[in-house]
């Protein structure tokens, strides 16, 4: 068990949890070390910071969805989110995130599922719309009985791919990272479909862009991948990180705070938040 987990989310993005319930369920498991890391939104972070203010050091973080092959997630951690800056970025990104839904949308329109943007958000009660409250949407309304059934039937596959989804590039990423006196982390390295050589000369590129560490513990990596990780990271000077990516058992049921997959998490560096110290 973990006693540090850098990667989590809360329903400010696609999780289960409020952010200060998020918070208690960090304790509760035994974390002295957490990070809040919403996709593409730093909405949560006032009410995390705040309720785990006399229970644990709580990093404020983002994750942020960039353009790739297969999709790839530049972590956050210590960013001025209440920067001028960087809360225009974040409006650019909430701007995609609406075009990217509304893209999803009209794709499920021609597939059968009448659902607006509007509706969707009034049935979520949510202004985050991503794949989980269209899914859940989709489950209130009656074209799925569950959320599996949403993804496994119209949220994936070739056919929903072409969906044009609007995102930044990794190296946009970073630089607002670092514009914010942060540190940029690529989540989940497996993600890239890379392994061996070219997955080094893929984290090697995104070193020269300005990224900071390697998040070389995940809920669902093995020892194996997890040593194959920590040896890039540290071969390039790369802060080594870790995390659940917790949802919550709604969404990701089989993933737990603290734990991941099975028990497969197990990082305890309680230095690594002096590691990700705001820079500036």
């Amino acid at each position: 068990m973990a006693i540090v987990d850098l990667h989590l989310h809360s329903d400010k993005s696609d999780g289960e949890l409020a952010p200060a319930a998020l918070v208690g369920l960090a304790a509760g498991a035994g974390l002295r070390v957490m990070a809040l890391t919403d996709h593409d939104t730093t909405a949560g972070l006032d009410a995390a910071v705040s309720a785990a203010e006399s229970l644990l050091v709580c990093i404020p973080g983002i994750e942020i969805t960039t353009r790739h092959a297969h999709e790839q997630h530049i972590l956050g951690y210590n960013i001025d989110y209440k920067s001028e800056r960087f809360s225009d970025f974040m409006a650019r990104l909430m701007k995609m995130r609406r075009e990217r839904a509304e893209n999803i949308l009209e794709y499920l329109r021609k597939n059968g599922v009448g659902l607006s943007y509007e509706r969707t958000e009034s049935l979520v009660q949510s202004r985050y719309i991503g794949r989980p409250q269209i899914a859940r949407a989709m489950v209130a309304e009656g074209y799925v009985a569950s959320i599996g059934e949403a993804f496994r039937s119209y949220l994936s596959g070739s056919s929903f791919r072409k969906v044009p989804r609007p995102k930044p590039t990794a190296e946009e990423a970073i630089a607002e990272i670092m514009a914010a006196g942060g540190v940029a982390v690529l989540a989940h390295p497996y993600t890239l479909h890379l392994d061996g050589a070219e997955l080094e000369r893929a984290v090697r590129s995104l070193k020269e862009q300005g990224l900071g560490g390697l998040e070389c513990h995940y809920g669902e990596y093995s020892k194996d991948w997890t040593a194959e990780l920590t040896a890039i990271a540290e071969g390039l000077g790369l802060i080594v990180t870790g995390g659940s990516d917790f949802h919550g058992q709604s969404v990701k049921p089989e993933v737990e705070i603290a734990t991941g997959r099975s028990g497969m998490l197990d990082f305890n560096d309680l230095g690594v938040a002096g590691k990700l110290a705001r820079r500036g």
